[in-house]
């Protein structure tokens, strides 16, 4: 996808987008066999799932023309589907509310939704589902308002694993690295869990969503020194301080550990973990010139006291 030109990537989203319109059902003239358009049926479901909506909610919610909004809810006053109510916190709003003929029509519109899309995901497997399910929250994440909620935790079986398959991803599609990167990534994470102890080590996931979109670690360097290693945040995350959080947590565990100094090895390529680290307080004390991961790099050593 890298490749491609910014005419080809909205091509390709255009095509996914007649694909899905097409896959469920949306080019229809009536939904699910209904009588209701795409757009009446989905004013239907807002004010069948939300209480005290107004006309300037629902246009609001759905990004409707406000002249087309009032056509479809007279129509459906008309048929007795909604009725309008003075707003009780603003005297120049009416309330929208489905009446019991409303309700009663938008059950079985809903319950032919949900059937259409249980019948839909019936042909997937219970992996190959919760894969859709992941890609449908990672296309709502990027196109829509972004969520900033995410959660520190304490490594769960199999988050290390991914750890090194992120990382691995990461520098190889960002920087070229190649796969002895890889492996000393593994090399490092491997050696966490053999020697790990409470007292003088630890690890941070950051979650969001269900999926870890970063980690960082703390380990003995020696017995006044603490090493903060493979601080990461997937490019899905970027932007909502997971890094400087991170950071902040790795130095309060060291300074609770005993440690009087922290130290780290990163490389001159990673100009946002250079920021991110001098923003912390890390100065650089060493610098070395090298061949490695399969290319020409400046491996610098940062360190600051506690």
């Amino acid at each position: 996808m890298s490749t491609l030109s910014a005419v080809d990537r909205a091509s390709f989203v255009r095509a996914f987008n007649r694909f899905y319109t097409r896959q469920v059902g949306a080019l229809q003239e009536h939904l699910l066999d209904s009588e209701f358009s795409l757009t009446e049926a989905r004013i239907l479901y807002e004010l069948a799932n939300q209480e005290s909506l107004t006309s300037t909610d629902l246009c609001r919610a759905l990004d409707l023309n406000a002249g087309y909004l009032s056509r479809v809810i007279s129509g459906f006053e008309t048929k007795g589907l909604v009725e309008k109510s003075r707003s009780a916190l603003d005297a120049r709003a009416f309330q929208l509310t489905l009446t019991d003929q409303g309700k009663a029509v938008f059950a079985p519109l809903n319950e032919a939704s949900l059937n259409t899309v249980l019948g839909m995901l019936e042909h997937l497997t219970d992996p190959q589902q919760h894969q859709l399910i992941e890609a449908m929250r990672q296309i709502q994440s990027l196109l829509g308002e972004r969520e900033t909620s995410y959660l520190l935790r304490d490594p769960q079986p199999g988050d290390l694993g991914w750890v090194v398959h992120q990382q691995a991803v990461l520098y190889a599609r960002e920087y070229g690295w190649n796969s002895e990167f890889e492996a000393l990534v593994a090399e490092i994470v491997a050696t966490y869990i053999r020697n790990f102890n409470p007292a003088s080590d630890r690890c941070w996931i950051a979650e969001k969503d269900g999926k870890v979109v970063g980690s960082v670690f703390v380990v003995r360097h020696d017995e006044t020194t603490a090493k903060l290693r493979m601080l990461y945040v997937d490019a899905s995350a970027r932007g909502m301080g997971i890094g400087q959080r991170l950071v902040e947590e790795a130095l309060r565990f060291a300074r609770l550990a005993g440690y009087t100094r922290m130290v780290l090895w990163t490389n001159g390529a990673l100009l946002d973990a250079r920021k991110l680290y001098q923003k912390a307080g890390f100065e650089l004390v060493e610098e070395v010139s090298s061949h490695s991961f399969g290319m020409s790099q400046v491996e610098q050593t940062w360190a600051r006291d506690l």
